[in-house]
């Protein structure tokens, strides 16, 4: 997963560092996430009982969006020391890790609530980021290669999605970064967009969140999003983002595909295997613990042929537990993604391949929300 020196917090060297340094070298960077982090949620508790100290009504802003605020305040002005970028780099870590143990607070009767229509919308934004991505940038006259990245990149997963397209296309290491640095600086602005215009419309959480699972990029944003509109929106915006995300290893493996028989990058002799090697696996173990939480909450009486797996289930007290646990794990995540977010390393990217990373998001993001404003007038989600 290579990207260019002019990204903040380069992958490759973070790796570097824990090599030289092993384990050691991540705890700086992860305590500066927890210290971020709870500083976020000590603000937002320290307002909340400020105002019930004194009888005033004041906005209720998530702590969420402190620990972005103050890592993005960090980074963008006394900046990162190399002591602390291999431990801020495991947010992603954190990332997924708070999704599979989020798992617990859904049983699969909640990932079936998904409902069909809004399986069908997560391909329909497939489709259409795709399609409109690649003739947007076509129109821009961007190189085919960075054409692929953005249009990966805005479908899928964000920078996932781009770091693992590029490798199977074999693209130059200047187009992934400005790839990047364009789902970055777009996935930052989502924070702010997504949950005022939800509030304006007065959406539901279900809506809501499905929509910031279907139009913002990174799952990390995604998150947040959906987790500054409300803990409901956070949990629906996970489940379409992670649908999405389970999507890539087959966007990749097309693109792979086509860019080998244009003979600019390697043939693809083991689908199977390709598709394994690109298959997000914490997708599986948030499934797992669904799963694992699902039996908990079955009546023996009612499935005698479970009884035998019913002592594996988590209790009620496990489950809040579990769903803690991953709150202090998006905790760490939310820190991360402020502290990775460098505005002088996004400018150096170049201004065109910004403006077809906004007017696509912009464009996917205002028929994604018809799409599912329709579907809730209609279909109630």
């Amino acid at each position: 997963m290579a990207t260019s020196s002019a990204l903040p917090l380069p992958v490759r060297k973070d790796r570097d560092d824990v090599n030289e340094n092993g384990i050691l070298g991540l705890i700086p960077g992860i305590a500066l996430l927890a210290v971020v982090g709870y500083a976020g949620k000590f603000i937002e508790q320290s307002i909340a009982q400020y105002g019930k100290a004194h009888h005033l009504v004041l906005p209720n802003v998530e702590y969420v969006l402190w620990a972005i605020l103050i890592g993005v305040v960090i980074a963008n002005t006394v900046g990162l020391p190399k002591i602390f970028r291999a431990g801020v780099a495991t947010y992603e870590f954190w990332l997924k890790a708070g999704i599979i143990l989020l798992g617990a607070r859904f049983i699969l009767g909640d990932i079936l609530h998904l409902s069909g229509i809004s399986f069908v919308l997560i391909f329909l934004e497939l489709a259409m980021a795709l399609t409109f991505m690649t003739f947007l940038g076509r129109g821009f006259k961007l190189s085919p290669k960075l054409i692929s990245l953005l249009a990966v990149g805005s479908s899928v997963c964000g920078v996932s999605a781009i770091i693992a397209t590029q490798g199977a296309i074999e693209a130059d290491e200047e187009d992934s970064s400005v790839a990047i640095a364009a789902i970055l600086a777009l996935g930052a602005i989502s924070l702010v967009f997504f949950p005022l215009v939800g509030h304006t419309l007065h959406m539901s959480d279900h809506a809501y969140g499905l929509w910031t699972g279907l139009a913002v990029d990174n799952t990390a944003e995604a998150t947040a999003a959906g987790a500054l509109y409300s803990d409901a929106a956070g949990k629906f915006a996970v489940l379409a983002k992670t649908c999405r995300n389970a999507c890539i290893g087959f966007v990749v493996l097309g693109y792979a595909l086509y860019w080998a028989r244009k003979g600019q990058a390697k043939e693809i002799e083991n689908k199977g295997a390709f598709l394994w090697k690109k298959f997000p696996k914490f997708v599986l173990g948030f499934l797992f613990i669904s799963f694992v939480a699902t039996i908990g909450t079955l009546d023996p009486k009612v499935f005698p042929s479970l009884a035998g797996l019913i002592p594996y289930g988590f209790t009620k007290a496990q489950i809040v537990a579990l769903g803690n646990l991953s709150r202090w794990a998006f905790l760490l995540t939310f820190a991360g993604v402020g502290l990775r977010t460098s505005f002088a390393d996004l400018k150096k990217q170049g201004f065109k391949p910004f403006v077809v990373g906004a007017i696509g998001e912009i464009a996917i993001a205002a028929i994604t929300l018809v799409l599912v404003l329709a579907a809730d007038h209609y279909h109630h989600l």
